[in-house]
């Protein structure tokens, strides 16, 4: 019942002298069409405790009287709201926000809106509030960008929500679309290694994110194989800022002679702090980034870096959705690993004869 008065409260309208006007109530719609307002709400929220002879009595109703709370009009007569929800985490990030500048591109091409929430925490308790907050907006399907320290038994999502993520963690309880960190962490050290550089040295994203741990660990393996052991890991926070601090530290270092950095970003603040001890990239360091992003090839010198497919992440995730909306297909155990590619640019060269460390 307490649902039905809120429902009554959206039919309420100002008018330009500022009185309200009241239209259409979920109980017009009830007495119209012979059913309780607990029964019409059921009906606008599509839920599936209403007989069918019942359901049409109202949908009547709701036509005649012109009552449309929401879009559930919508959903009750085409069968969807329109709408995908997206949750990020961090969208100063460039790949949360490329990956959702993609995800709305791809919806808007299926006919799609997008309803954004941007969470600051990736705390369970916050993506859960977020995802409570998208499904109060009448969404068909949600779509997590990233989930952080959530994890499918901590995430509370409604059931037959369909649900895409860009998050390995949840394979085999959601369909997942993610890049391959690994593959293109592996390609960037094997580069590095194959210039004649003894070692390579790693410049992280910070310990909470799934990409920066799944980089960490490809780096070590990567250099295990290689029969090398890995040097010290020098954590940053995705920033160019933090990308420049941890340059100094590089930069006193005489034994490094290539850097893989965790993003675009933090190679610039680096390759700053080499430039400014008078170390040349790549005669004295080579650096390599991670995103490819358009800034990437107008560094000087260019720099070389794994190239992400944020376009093609945000496709695959709609499609995802919206052939779980349209086709009812189940996809829990799907999973997509979308390639990387080594952008090979002039930040990378062998080492100075002599200085191979």
């Amino acid at each position: 019942m307490i649902e039905a008065m809120r429902e009554d409260e959206r039919t309420k309208s100002r008018t330009s002298s500022g009185r309200v006007k009241i239209g259409p109530s979920i109980g017009d719609v009830a007495r119209a069409a012979g059913v309780s307002a607990q029964t019409v709400s059921r009906v606008s929220t599509g839920s599936e405790r209403v007989r069918p002879d019942t359901r049409d009595k109202v949908l009547v109703a709701m036509e005649k009287l012109g009552y449309s709370p929401n879009n559930a009009a919508r959903a009750l007569r085409y069968g969807s709201f329109g709408a995908i929800g997206v949750i990020a985490h961090r969208l100063d990030r460039t790949g949360e926000s490329l990956t959702v500048e993609a995800v709305t591109r791809a919806a808007r091409l299926r006919d799609y809106t997008v309803s954004l929430v941007d969470v600051q925490s990736p705390s369970s308790s916050d993506v859960t509030a977020a995802v409570q907050h998208l499904t109060h907006q009448s969404i068909d399907g949600l779509i997590i960008i990233r989930a952080e320290t959530a994890t499918p038994t901590t995430l509370m999502l409604p059931p037959r929500l369909p649900v895409a993520v860009s998050d390995s963690r949840f394979v085999g309880h959601h369909p997942a679309v993610g890049a391959d960190q690994a593959g293109g962490t592996r390609a960037a050290v094997e580069h590095l290694l194959s210039l004649g550089h003894r070692t390579v040295h790693h410049l992280a994203g910070p310990a909470d994110s799934g990409p920066a741990t799944i980089r960490v660990d490809a780096w070590r393996s990567a250099l295990a194989e290689a029969g090398v052991l890995a040097p010290k890991l020098l954590r940053g926070d995705w920033s160019a800022r933090s990308g420049y601090e941890l340059g100094k530290v590089v930069a006193e270092d005489r034994g490094v002679s290539a850097v893989l950095t965790a993003n675009d970003e933090m190679a610039a603040g680096l390759m700053r702090a080499l430039h400014e001890r008078r170390l040349r990239v790549p005669d004295d360091v080579s650096v390599v980034g991670f995103d490819d992003i358009p800034l990437a090839g107008y560094l000087w010198p260019p720099l070389t870096t794994v190239k992400q497919d944020f376009q093609q992440i945000g496709t695959e995730l709609v499609e995802l959705i919206v052939r779980q909306i349209e086709d009812h297909t189940t996809l829990t155990d799907y999973r997509s690993a979308v390639p990387m590619s080594l952008v090979v640019r002039g930040s990378t060269a062998p080492p100075l004869p002599g200085l191979a460390r």
